[in-house]
């Protein structure tokens, strides 16, 4: 479960932020890169799997039940033979983006680098499903321009923030509330609501299965298995 918080201990310094950037600022060494065509292409990749690669992009609060309902989508079709991968927001920030924390740029730049991996999975021909709070609307239409629209599958799963609090079993919001963490999602820094999700979950008036089963037929209707 991706919690979304900060701890002063987590932070990186100034001299950690960015590391991952240095030497790619020069235009000149950006005009030495150019993109090489490879023989084999999403659709090959995908047609040896038997299926339509796709990114489902779970978001909402902590606690709205993102990871649980990811995981039980990825065992049904894990089951049924498909290909997939799951990306979590708690797992992806002790490797990849580990180097972020959690003001407005660093969620945003962890969000662009999640949709960059995505892409690359599904590329592969993988159903990707990605556990993300992802709070901004701004973060996720660019995840949505970069993936396409036919890749791209929204999912919100929606729970009001009291529920999200009642569920707390690290006591995370408890800690936001008392002011010990700052920058959490839905208490000091602010969740926008998708707009036109493609699949909109209601945790408070269903349990985990259910709103799995509800995924399952979302790919089944629109063929992507």
């Amino acid at each position: 479960m991706e919690t979304g918080f900060t701890l002063e201990a987590e932070r990186p310094n100034d001299s950690q932020q960015g590391q991952t950037s240095q030497g790619l600022d020069n235009p000149a060494e950006r005009n030495n890169l150019t993109w090489h065509d490879m023989k084999l292409h999403r659709l090959q990749r995908a047609e040896q799997k038997l299926q339509r690669p796709c990114v489902l992009w779970f978001t909402g609060l902590s606690g709205a039940g993102k990871s649980t309902v990811a995981n039980l989508v990825e065992q049904r079709l894990f089951d049924n033979g498909r290909h997939t991968y799951l990306l979590d927001g708690d797992n992806v920030r002790h490797g990849l983006n580990k180097d972020l924390g959690f003001s407005d740029g660093d969620r945003v730049e962890n969000i662009r680098r999640v949709s960059e991996v995505a892409n690359l999975m599904a590329d592969a021909g993988l159903i990707t499903l990605v556990s993300f709070i992802s709070p901004f609307r701004c973060e996720r239409r660019m995840a949505r321009d970069l993936l396409g629209t036919e890749v791209f599958i929204e999912v919100y799963v929606d729970a009001p923030l009291s529920l999200c609090e009642s569920r707390d079993p690290k006591g995370i919001y408890k800690l936001a509330r008392a002011g010990k963490i700052r920058n959490f999602t839905g208490i000091d820094s602010a969740y926008e609501v998708p707009e036109s999700a493609d699949i909109v979950l209601n945790s408070a008036n269903h349990d985990p299965a259910e709103l799995a089963d509800q995924v399952i037929s979302h790919l089944q209707k629109w063929e992507y298995i």
